[in-house]
């Protein structure tokens, strides 16, 4: 027994000796990577960030302490926001906030089209969303560190684009860009995801764009999963009801908020695109379960995937995914798509009511 206990002993020595190695290589090889991002990537992010080396080092996943500076950037800011903006934004959301509150009439002239009902229902939507936004972390609930910028953030965005609003699903995004970015800059961040075409047709439910994203996802998707892709047209198992979580939220809400860190990576680097192929990454991942599942069990899995999934797993299965169909990219099938659905608009007067 003392021969056997010492044995276990040894093993379990030799187990935490190699958890340390490891940590320690981790974080030396994230120490290396963040000098590299600070020293010469992001001096000379111009030249750089389309670069072999920097796609590369991209896609191994971006240090926490400069991501938010790297989303910026790779985001972009084509509407021309500024600080000034977000706080004049704020400060009307506020008066808005103040003024419901109080129970009394919110006029502004600026949202003429839109009815005091709907501007209650977005503020009241927005209170309730970002009590569900990352309950573990207990961070963005009322009385948490990040509750007010969350609010600040989501109120801004309802008065600078009154004609989107809030939309459920907002508040992860928000979430995830204030953990990486001071409140002013997660604003201009945030404003210039949405404005993003894939984004926006799905917070403004635009029900024949998406349509037309979906279509083109199953093209990839049957090219790539040819007997999961049948397996789910067999049990009427559309895109729609795993997508539409997993846009919205970015995956945000889906995965593990780490792994999900890291796809946000990637999509700042390729865009909408990336989007899709995760979301064939996570079939393909799972293929051999999901083709033995039903219906109900397909839709359950999806919308509540394992929370431990290794991000090495996934990405490795990303990899494997091929966005090219008959010789054409993503952008070219979607392109087409959305040409023969304004054919088929033009050509069908009962498709323009």
């Amino acid at each position: 027994m003392v021969v056997q206990a010492k044995k276990r002993e040894l093993k379990e020595a030799q187990r935490r000796k190699k958890q340390l190695e490891e940590r320690c290589r981790q974080e030396e090889s994230i120490g290396n990577a963040v000098l590299t991002w600070n020293n010469e990537i992001l001096p000379n992010w111009e030249t750089m960030w389309c670069s072999r080396k920097v796609r590369d080092l991209w896609w191994q996943g971006i240090p926490p302490s400069v991501r938010g500076k790297v989303w910026s950037l790779a985001i972009g800011n084509e509407l021309n926001i500024t600080h000034e903006l977000f706080h004049i934004c704020l400060a009307r959301a506020k008066e808005r906030w103040r003024c419901f509150s109080a129970g009394g009439p919110d006029v502004d002239s600026e949202d003429a089209g839109f009815s005091a009902a709907d501007r209650e229902a977005s503020l009241e939507l927005i209170k309730l969303d970002i009590s569900r936004t990352f309950p573990n972390l207990c961070i963005f609930q009322q009385g948490g560190p990040y509750h007010d910028m969350l609010h600040s953030v989501l109120g801004a965005y309802t008065c600078y684009r009154p004609d989107v609003g809030y939309v459920q699903g907002m508040s992860f995004i928000a979430a995830v860009l204030i953990l990486n970015l001071d409140t002013a800059d997660a604003f201009i961040a945030f404003s210039n995801l949405l404005n993003k075409p894939c984004q926006m047709a799905f917070f403004r439910v635009d029900h024949g764009l998406m349509l037309t994203y979906f279509a083109a996802f199953e093209v990839f998707f049957e090219e790539n999963l040819p007997k999961l892709f049948t397996h789910f047209k067999k049990n009427s198992l559309t895109p729609d009801i795993y997508l539409i979580d997993w846009i919205f939220t970015l995956y945000s809400k889906s995965l593990p908020l780490d792994l999900a860190c890291r796809i946000w990576d990637v999509f700042c680097r390729d865009g909408e695109e990336f989007l899709f192929r995760t979301a064939l990454g996570i079939l393909r991942l799972f293929e051999d379960i999901l083709t033995r599942m039903d219906f109900i069990h397909v839709a359950q899995f999806l919308t509540r995937l394992p929370e431990d999934l290794p991000a090495d797993e996934v990405f490795a299965s990303i990899a494997a995914v091929q966005m090219q169909s008959r010789n054409k990219k993503w952008a070219q099938v979607l392109t087409a798509l959305q040409r023969d659905s304004r054919e088929m608009e033009k050509g069908s007067p009962s498709l323009r009511h």
